[in-house]
């Protein structure tokens, strides 16, 4: 790559002949890896909170005997305990994974997510309440100002909303991505219809979904906004539809993580790092 390409300029290309484009602006970058580290440390935090009473519940209250999900231990006709995950009237054995795991010594705990998983590792209520507000008050500043960035310079709608030949070539666009085939050359200078869709409901959707069901569940804000609570049915409901959606953010992570090893690891990181993007090798320079 050349020494310093200029950054006022979308597009260069360098002496080996290589198309460069300024793909994330820096305040893009800034918000994408504080996002990151917020929202690990939003899950640890989270499901350190949800090992203090691992069940949830639709309504207003807590029905104990009858939960939507719950995750537990009992004991199986071997005589030895076992992690059990129950959805409804369906049971799932995840012992060593979810319900019983391994403490130091060897010793099994009745634990809904293992030690690894939490923040803090011990069970420490209060402790993971205090990392879990701190930050969630990060998530909220963190994406407000990406949302005003990108509102006001046009990012946003660059990157969240379809053009009208991507929309019409949707089925084509699942196809390639099923195909592992991604984006070359010029195509690969804006994001894909999937891609702009899958953000859409994650910027749009699950995010502020998350962040309104956490308020629900907060007494104060139930005292000042009653309504809220009200409009997903009550705490419980509030509980779970804000545990849900975290589920849902972890399996976009998870994804979006696979396709940039699958993409191309080493320009997507550099993308999301100094802001350039390779388009390929310019065609004239190839010759």
């Amino acid at each position: 790559m050349a020494a310093s390409p200029a950054l006022e300029a979308p597009e260069t290309v360098d002496r080996q002949g290589r198309r460069w484009f300024y793909r994330h602006p820096l305040v893009i970058r800034l918000a994408h890896w504080i996002n990151a580290a917020v929202l690990l440390v939003l899950l640890m935090s989270g499901l350190q909170i949800f090992n203090a009473h691992p069940a949830l519940y639709w309504g207003a209250v807590s029905t104990f005997d009858d939960p939507a999900l719950a995750i537990t231990s009992e004991q199986g006709r071997d005589g030895r305990s076992h992690g059990v995950v129950t959805v409804g009237t369906h049971s799932l054995d995840t012992t060593g994974v979810l319900g019983l795991s391994r403490a130091e010594g060897g010793t099994e705990v009745e634990r809904a997510f293992p030690s690894w998983a939490t923040l803090p590792a011990d069970q420490d209520l209060a402790t993971g309440r205090r990392w879990h507000f701190l930050f969630a008050w990060l998530l909220v500043i963190n994406g407000a100002v990406y949302l005003l960035y990108g509102l006001f310079s046009g990012q946003l709608r660059r990157r969240l909303i379809p053009d009208g030949d991507q929309i019409r070539d949707f089925g084509g666009s699942v196809k390639e991505h099923l195909l592992l085939r991604f984006p070359e050359g010029t195509e690969a200078k804006r994001y894909n219809v999937i891609q702009k869709l899958t953000y859409l409901v994650l910027v749009l959707g699950l995010l502020p979904a998350m962040v309104l069901a956490g308020l629900a569940m907060s007494p104060g804000m139930d005292a000042a906004w009653p309504w809220l609570t009200e409009l997903f049915g009550g705490r419980q409901s509030a509980r779970s539809v804000h545990f849900i959606a975290a589920g849902l953010i972890v399996l976009f992570v998870v994804v979006h993580v696979l396709l940039v090893l699958v993409s191309g690891l080493v320009n997507n990181m550099r993308g999301m790092i100094t802001g350039w993007f390779s388009l390929g090798r310019d065609r004239e320079h190839a010759r």
